[in-house]
């Protein structure tokens, strides 16, 4: 296995907490949970950058300041229990009651509790800006989830500790009505009942789950919800069901407590299976003893799930190896012709693997262990959904590969060792985490060992190492079943990295990607190919002498005419000026030659007039490809945009899209004949019936032509900057951008029906970004 380092490592300003303290979401960011935040590193695809290191950007989520103390009663009579809990005579109450930090978050003379102990990233498309929610929870046991609305502040939109403790206090702390009910609060033993179980120990998201609504008018529409199940001490478990996209409290559909049965439970993870078009799921648990079985989760509130009959044990020998981690990957059988499932858990040093599959027999167990892996407990193991490939690390800074290959009868893997000190240096691993499509792996590092001693300090900073290589990505964007470039930034970055250190497109890849333009016209190949392009452009710009955020610290030179007292004329001061800017722009060429000496030799040079021409040819050559293909984009979206028009609209109504200008545009390139614009434009100008609608300036209500995609300038000289997913002009001093700034966006407005409100909803139409 062949890693390279990737810069930059960020360095961390707290340590980390937890055990799993790495995720990577499907949307590209990487959380790290540290003892007073968890960082938050969203890694972009920038197209506006010329630098050849990894683009990331850097937010938090801070911990609460304030301690979580769990419902478990009123607040008099806690407080009450509390103080006779601390003063009892009985050792084996007072100590334990002191000690632990469940009753005690506060912590008074032990040290705070702060930091978060667990965070887990939920599906694509849950938020308002169809991006991933994040739940955390703290080391204090307070459950929360929060998004991100505007890219650079995190919104905590729900307490779900606060929300299941009053559930739990308004039904007695009883699961069904048919408990009998417990002893008092002032009992120790119902006092320790009552906070385990709401101590919440893991915490996962299912898939997205899609159903259907009958509206007042006997309208069918789809509605997305999605599952997140939370393990708590006890071994119960609470599902909650919350309707896409979550907003808040108002977006909880429901919330069901199952009784697991184990002991010590330690780790979750959704088994979500398909078969003969049926989803069904379970919910997978470990113990910190040993065992491993699949739960059935009975929900009738979601239409179209299917569960198991009954639990299905994966592992029941209780040999005290506590599970530390769960993954659960589907693949297909090559040889049973079906899906199945791989559950992959770590269990110590060891491996433990389970391949299900449903045949005519019913569900399929084969289950083993993969063995001599690490000579140390695995602190970490991440996977690779798309081919099945897992790893592991130790805290030693070995990581296995481990790559499962089907036989009739069920699997064996192939492990292969990568030693992170030939990569980073001698270094201590702490997490790690599998990049979306499988590029980049993340790993939390610190100092090791230096001549036998321990580093002084620990300096924790995550680092990236590439897992494939640029033939690989180029060949998996091409191949692409997802067809869209947000969802494989990590794929697009490997390309951007090749392209920037070459300055060249590779030639397979450019033969490539016009044979598939050629063959399906499919708008995902031309964004592939504008980003192409504009990463070559960046490539052959000249770098800045000067960093551009980074003060001037040249004094101002004042000329003698110019100082107070002495008297000056206008031939002096232009004789001096032309002096100064003659200086000045020798300094620029002197600095201009310093970068060209140091610049790729593969560029011409810029020593003279006659060596700027061939490049200077080259960047307007690239730039009118960019042109071109931005255009035929613009073109095809237009064309969607119209059809939307053309089904939702009735005779003479005002749609308020240009929807005349559009069409005029589209027939105002003569040298495009697009057969399909023609008969849609047809349709649409017969429904208008020779009506215009054109749009007015809001500050001197004159008409705003229609001649530039970007922008509409009226009579009077007003600019409004045009949106790119409706083509209005976005006449308010507020709207959205794409996340790598490409394009803007109006917001929806209560006036707007539901088809405008759908197109607004669109990622951008040239790099497939979402819209902030």
């Amino acid at each position: 296995m062949l890693a390279v380092r990737r810069e930059p490592a960020v360095r961390l300003q707290h340590g980390v907490s937890g055990l799993e303290p790495l995720a990577w979401s499907e949307d590209h960011r990487v959380s790290v949970s540290t003892a007073r935040s968890i960082a938050v590193l969203e890694q972009l695809s920038d197209i506006h950058s010329g630098g050849q290191e990894m683009v990331i950007h850097r937010t938090a989520v801070p911990a609460p300041a304030a301690a979580c103390l769990l419902k478990v009663g009123p607040k008099k009579e806690v407080a009450e229990c509390k103080e006779k809990f601390a003063s009892s005579l009985d050792p084996t109450v007072s100590q334990t009651f002191m000690l632990d930090r469940v009753f005690n978050p506060e912590g008074k003379s032990l040290p705070p509790l702060r930091g978060f102990k667990y965070s887990s990233w939920s599906p694509l498309g849950c938020d308002a800006n169809g991006r991933c929610l994040l739940a955390a929870l703290t080391m204090d046991n307070r459950l929360t989830i929060h998004a991100n609305l505007n890219r650079l502040q995190w919104v905590q939109l729900v307490d779900l500790t606060e929300i299941y403790g009053e559930r739990l206090y308004e039904a007695s702390y009883k699961l069904s009505k048919a408990d009998a009910p417990r002893g008092e609060l002032g009992d120790f033993s119902e006092f320790q009942r009552r906070h385990s179980m709401q101590t919440p120990v893991r915490m996962e998201w299912s898939g997205i789950c899609t159903t259907q609504q009958v509206k007042h008018n006997n309208e069918c529409w789809d509605v997305g919800s999605v599952l997140l199940a939370v393990l708590f001490e006890n071994g119960n478990m609470a599902v909650w069901q919350f309707q896409l996209p979550f907003l808040g409290k108002e977006s909880i559909t429901s919330c069901n407590t199952i009784e697991s049965g184990i002991n010590s439970p330690s780790v979750l993870s959704w088994w979500e299976y398909e078969h003969n078009n049926r989803k069904m799921s379970g919910l997978i648990v470990g113990s910190a003893f040993g065992p491993v079985k699949i739960l059935p989760v009975n929900l009738k509130a979601v239409k179209g799930y299917f569960t198991l009959r009954q639990p299905v044990v994966l592992w029941q020998e209780m040999d005290q190896l506590p599970v530390h981690s769960i993954k659960c990957i589907p693949l297909y059988h090559p040889y049973q012709k079906c899906s199945c499932s791989l559950v992959v858990a770590a269990r110590g040093p060891y491996v433990f693997w389970c391949l299900l599959l449903i045949s005519k027999a019913g569900l399929n167990v084969h289950n083993s262990h993969v063995t001599g892996l690490h000579s140390l407990p695995i602190v970490s193991m991440t996977a690779d959904k798309q081919n099945g490939t897992v790893y592991t690390c130790s805290s030693d800074g070995k990581v296995r590969q481990l790559i499962p290959i089907f036989t009739d009868v069920a699997l064996k893997f192939e492990h292969q060792l990568l030693k992170l000190s030939e990569v980073f240096g001698s270094v201590r691993t702490h997490g790690i985490a599998v990049s979306p499509c499988g590029a980049y792996l993340a790993v939390i590092t610190t100092e090791g060992m230096t001549n036998g001693l321990h580093p002084v300090n620990k300096n924790y900073q995550v680092q990236f190492v590439t897992l494939k290589t640029f033939e690989e990505a180029a060949a998996q964007l091409l191949e692409s079943s997802v067809q869209n470039l947000f969802r494989q930034v990590d794929l697009t970055d490997l390309v951007r990295w090749k392209i920037l250190k070459d300055k060249h497109i590779p030639q397979f890849l450019q033969e490539a990607l016009d044979k598939k333009i050629e063959s399906c016209g499919s708008t995902y190949f031309w964004r592939f190919k504008l980003f192409l392009l504009r990463i070559l452009y960046q490539s052959m710009q000249k770098a800045p002498s000067e960093v551009m955020w980074r003060p001037s610290h040249e004094d101002a030179k004042i000329l003698i005419s110019d100082s107070p007292g002495m008297g000056s004329t206008e031939d002096d001061q232009e004789e001096g000026t032309s002096k100064q800017a003659s200086k000045q722009s020798l300094c620029e060429a002197g600095k201009g030659m310093d970068i060209d000496d140091t610049a790729d030799e593969s560029l011409p040079r810029s020593s003279d007039v006659g060596g700027r021409e061939p490049m200077e040819e080259k960047l307007l050559e690239i730039q009118a490809q960019i042109e071109a293909v931005e255009m035929h984009l613009t073109r095809e979206h237009m064309k969607r945009v119209l059809g939307e028009v053309y089904l939702h609209t009735w005779i003479t109504e005002n749609t308020s899209i240009p929807t005349r200008g559009v069409c005029d545009f589209l027939m105002s390139d003569d040298g495009c004949d697009d057969r399909t614009a023609r008969v849609l434009i047809g349709h649409i100008l017969k429904k208008m019936n020779k009506q215009t609608f054109p749009e007015h300036c809001s500050l001197c209500k004159e008409i705003l032509p229609f001649t530039d995609r970007k922008q509409a300038v009226c009579s009077n000289g007003h600019i409004w900057l045009r949106c790119f997913l409706t083509y209005q002009s976005c006449q308010s001093l507020v709207y959205r951008r794409c996340l790598l700034h490409d394009s803007i966006a109006r917001h929806p407005t209560p006036e707007d029906p539901e088809w405008i409100k759908r197109l607004l909803q669109g990622p951008c139409t040239f790099c497939d970004s979402p819209v902030f």
